[in-house]
Order: structure tokens, then sequence, then C-alpha cells
């Protein structure tokens, strides 16, 4: 189950964290992928590495939140691939401030990159799923796309995320009749390059213990199972579904 030889995916963010560990993952899986991100340097480092697992896979550098880079690349990848199976929209960024102090530019910012560059990147990449009647479309939310939070002021990420959630019930509900499923994963607190050193103080380790179930931040690889399931011919009529992953956190 879950063999994903030649199978196509697409890995938006894929330079570093979420996206990079999954794009470790589906290589695993025998997936052949296209690598988006703005920081070139680091995807053909990725590259790199990745092809020493015998899988075929494409650098591409795209700013997702401007339309022309996204359809473009969109372009490149179906003249290379002639197809694409698997979208994981994992690209995302946040200016983090509560609605009384927050400006219209920061605003802007994250509805743009964590919000707007989904529906973009899907658009693009969906056009080519349903020439060839299959798609797999995985949107990377968050768990505080579906409950608010007091420890931190973040507004515009719980707003932008919150709404990549009934995105997806939209787009699997509009897509379903050609064959290409839409589901999202809401990770909790998982350790990245940038998030290591804030999980590893002992503040969060005690707000850990207190908030959430498991006790714990997620650990790098967890995401990956779900992400791999959601993409499988065996997830067919698995469409429209929110997987949260975060130990627990939204469920008390």
């Amino acid at each position: 189950m879950f063999d994903l030889n030649g199978r196509v995916a697409v890995i938006t963010g894929a330079s570093s964290g979420l996206g990079k560990q999954m794009a470790y993952a589906f290589a695993d899986q025998g997936a052949d992928l296209v690598l988006m991100a703005r920081r070139i340097e680091k995807l053909e480092e990725l590259k790199n590495e990745l092809e020493k697992k015998c899988v075929k896979v494409l650098a591409v550098k795209c700013d997702v939140t401007s339309t022309e880079n996204i359809n473009e690349s969109a372009s490149l990848v179906e003249k290379t691939f002639k197809k694409v199976d698997i979208l994981i929209n994992c690209a995302g960024a946040s200016k983090d401030k509560g609605v009384l102090d927050m400006t219209d530019d920061e605003w802007q910012f994250t509805i743009d990159t964590d919000l707007s560059s989904v529906f973009k990147v899907t658009r693009a990449f969906a056009n080519i799923m349903k020439k060839n009647n299959y798609g797999r479309i995985i949107n990377i939310s968050s768990m505080y796309g579906l409950v608010g939070n007091t420890e931190i002021h973040t507004v515009a990420y719980h707003s932008s995320k919150g709404g990549v959630v009934n995105f997806t019930r939209a787009v699997a509900a509009e897509l379903a009749e050609f064959n290409i499923t839409c589901n999202a994963i809401c990770p909790g607190y998982f350790e990245t390059e940038l998030t290591k050193d804030v999980l590893n103080t002992k503040s969060f380790q005690d707000f850990a213990k207190t908030h959430v179930p498991m006790k714990r931040y997620g650990r790098v690889g967890e995401l990956n199972a779900g992400a791999i399931f959601l993409a499988s011919d065996e997830a067919s009529y698995v469409t429209g579904s929110i997987l949260t992953i975060d130990g627990g956190y939204t469920c008390v």
C-alpha cells in the first residue's frame, strides 16, 4: 500500500521546514518531485540529496504570491512531466500581531502568503490534473485554523489558516467530478529549523505539558504518514477531510 512510484508530486515551500521533510518522505515512497520555493540554492541542495533515492527531481524558483510566477512554474512542470498527480500546498509565512495592533500591510502579507497563494497554486495545478482526470491536493493548514489561542496574538494567521480549511472543503466538492480529491492537514507544534529553538525552551516544555495531551511537540517525520495517506490511490474516497496532527491539542 501507499506506493507512489510513477506519481509526480509538487511541493511548495520545499526549501525548509515541513515541506522539506515531506519531500524526503515522498521520495522514499518513489514519487518524482517538483520542489518549489523562492530560495533556489536551497532547492538545488535538496534536489541533489533526493536524486540519490533514484527519483526524478525538478527544482523551480517560485514566489507563491505571484500569479505570473505560479503559472510559469505550472507550465514548466507540465512540459517536463506531462502531468501532475499530487500537490502539497506547504508554503507560508505570517506577521504575528493581534487585532488591535496589526497594520493593513501585515494583515495583507499573511493573507497573501498563507491563503491567496493556496488558491493561486491550486488553480494552476488543478487545471493540469483535470486533463488527466486524477489528482490529490493536500493543503497544509494549522490547528490554529480550527481554534483561537491565548499564548500569542496572531489574528491574520488564524484567519488565513481557517480560510484554507474551508477552501479545502469547497475545492473538494467542486473537483470531485474530475477524480481530484482535496484534503487538509492541520499540524500542531512541530520541530523545524525555525521553531526548534523556541520549542526546546523550558517555558514551551511547561506549556506543552499543560496544553498538549501528548505533552510534547511533533517530531520530524510525524506529519509524513498523514500526507502520504492522503496522496495515495488507497485514499480515493477521502475528500474534504481535515486531518489534525497535533498531539491532541484541539481535542481538549
